[in-house]
């Protein structure tokens, strides 16, 4: 039977791109942190229901809450890399990505004692005009990205990108291996499901028949969510109509749907998944690295 995966960004419920012009970043250390308690509640569902996931985490949320890399990873969840500051790639010089990526990856090393091997860029920002970045990525020991969303957005997407997992033969990133989020193609477009506002928003009976398509066609797929998807009690921010359906529509109701596919479909990290496939050895699995205190 296919493993699919599951996976979960690590942030802030005011690091989110919608809230970028209303929360300035040196505003963050001051605002109410509750990433802790959400991330927390998902680790207990995923422990009553025998499950691993991974975990994208940011280099920012581990630096502040050291303790909670460490019980992701004792608990045998992946633990991966969401970037350090939650900055899009659009926003980022070649330089400055670089910079961003390095300093995430050596802090959850160092904090969870595990190597990171995965990546997901904050708001799916691998587009066309970032595509550089894989090869950064590659540069600096990430063996697999799950950052391009093969959609037509209005903040991310690449369309024309494959739909199931692969490694990139050619061209920039070339020999990484790319773990797209779920997409179903119909009428000659691909439309997305199973992850952040799309699991919240869409039908649950749209959100079942598709994974089921994706199954029938024998590739793995991924469900993605915030901690701060399932934080019904979280601050809430003045923003413009969609913005507010995007943010907080449904979110009292994430963990019952969650719950529902964590049931009915196998579940287990990315790094899994890609190693079931074949595009990841399972030597690559992340070894123990000296932890400091």
């Amino acid at each position: 039977m296919t493993i699919n995966a599951l996976t979960v960004d690590v942030e802030e419920y005011f690091q989110v791109e919608a809230l970028a012009r209303l929360v300035d970043r040196d505003e963050w250390d001051r605002l109410e942190s509750r990433v802790v308690w959400e991330t927390s509640r998902l680790l207990d569902l995923f422990a009553r229901e025998g499950i691993h996931a991974t975990f994208f985490t940011l280099g920012w949320v581990a630096r502040r809450h050291p303790a909670l890399i460490r019980r992701i990873v004792s608990e045998g969840h992946e633990l991966a890399c969401h970037g350090d500051g939650h900055r899009m790639i659009t926003q980022m010089s070649p330089a400055e990505f670089r910079e961003d990526i390095r300093a995430a990856k050596a802090t959850l090393e160092d904090i969870g004692g595990v190597r990171v091997d995965g990546y997901r860029a904050p708001t799916f920002s691998v587009v066309e005009g970032t595509r550089w970045a894989l090869d950064v990525l590659r540069e600096e020991g990430f063996t697999y990205d799950a950052s391009i969303f093969p959609i037509r957005h209005d903040r991310y997407g690449i369309p024309s990108a494959p739909r199931a997992p692969h490694r990139i033969a050619t061209g920039q990133g070339a020999g990484l291996v790319e773990f797209p989020s779920s997409t179903i193609r119909v009428a000659g477009r691909n439309l997305p499901v199973g992850g952040g506002g799309y699991l919240r928003l869409l039908p649950m009976a749209y959100t079942r028949w598709a994974l089921d398509r994706i199954a029938a066609e024998g590739s793995p797929f991924m469900v993605y969510l915030h901690p701060w998807e399932i934080d019904a009690q979280q601050p809430r921010f003045p923003l413009g109509r969609l913005a507010t359906l995007r943010s907080y529509h449904n979110i009292d109701d994430i963990i019952p749907r969650l719950t529902r596919l964590i049931r009915a479909y196998p579940f287990g990290p990315a790094r899994t998944v890609l190693q079931s496939l074949g595009l990841l050895p399972r030597a690559e699995a992340s070894p123990t690295v000296p932890v400091t205190a």
